[in-house]
Formats: C-alpha cells, structure tokens, sequence
C-alpha cells in the first residue's frame, strides 16, 4: 500500500520531468568536455534522443533505471502499489525504446544508452562515457 495519498502522489509523479535531468546534465557536461558537440532532444529521428550528432551518426538515450526497467538494477523496482497501472506502462516504455532503437539503427545511426545507475559511479560513468567517445571518434 502507498504511504501517500493518491493526490500527493499523483503532484509528486507529475513533477518529475522528462528532460535536463541530473543524469542527462552530468553526460551533456562530460561530453562537452571531450569535445563532442551535439544537439538536444532531435524531434525530426525517432523517439527524440537526448543528445544526438546528425554529421557523426550517433544518438545518446539517458535512461532513467525505473521508467525504462533498467535489467537487473536495484532501481528498476515495480511498485508495489497499482501493478495493474504500472507493469503495462513500464512494459510499454520498453518496447518503444526498442522500436525506437532499431529504427534508428536502420537509417544507420549509432545508438547509445547511458543508464541513470552508472551517472551515480564515478568509475562507471567515466567507462560508459569513454566508450561512447571512442564509438563516435571512430565514426569520424
């Protein structure tokens, strides 16, 4: 059983926003910062990528770990409450991911995914970001 009332929870859900979040911000700096240059939240390609580089193919999705249902990760829980409202809708966001991806793919842009856990570990976020770097230098 929730702890909040429905009305609290509902205020608390609608104040977590989609875009500039704190993950989305530490990737934006510490791409930045190794001279990769891109674009934000692309309307025109599919499933609107968080960061994208039209010249150097490459799309960046940063997902956050419970609302795109990270595979094994701590913070991928199910509610305990509401199941019935949450398994599809959690379901559902991963499967648009997934046809999101491989649509991209097949208008052949490299596709990345920084998980919301590996921006909160240091060495983790430091190797996620120094692949993607590599991956799209090596575009070039």
């Amino acid at each position: 059983m929730d702890h909040l009332t429905k009305e609290k929870r509902s205020l608390n859900m609608r104040k977590i926003g989609s875009k500039n979040t704190k993950p989305e911000l530490l990737v934006r700096k510490m791409l930045h910062r190794k001279g990769i240059r891109f674009r934000l939240h692309a309307k025109d390609l599919p499933g609107k990528p968080d960061i994208s580089n039209k010249s150097k193919g490459f799309a960046i999705f940063v997902n956050g770990c419970f609302w795109h249902q990270h595979s094994k990760c701590r913070y991928a829980s199910i509610p305990k409450s509401n199941k019935e409202y949450w398994v599809p809708k959690l379901k559902k966001n991963k499967s648009r991911d997934q046809r999101n991806a491989a649509l991209l793919k097949k208008e052949k842009w490299n596709v990345e995914v920084v998980w919301e856990c590996q921006t909160k570990k240091s060495d983790l976020f430091e190797a996620a970001i120094s692949k993607i770097v590599g991956r799209i230098k090596q575009h070039d």
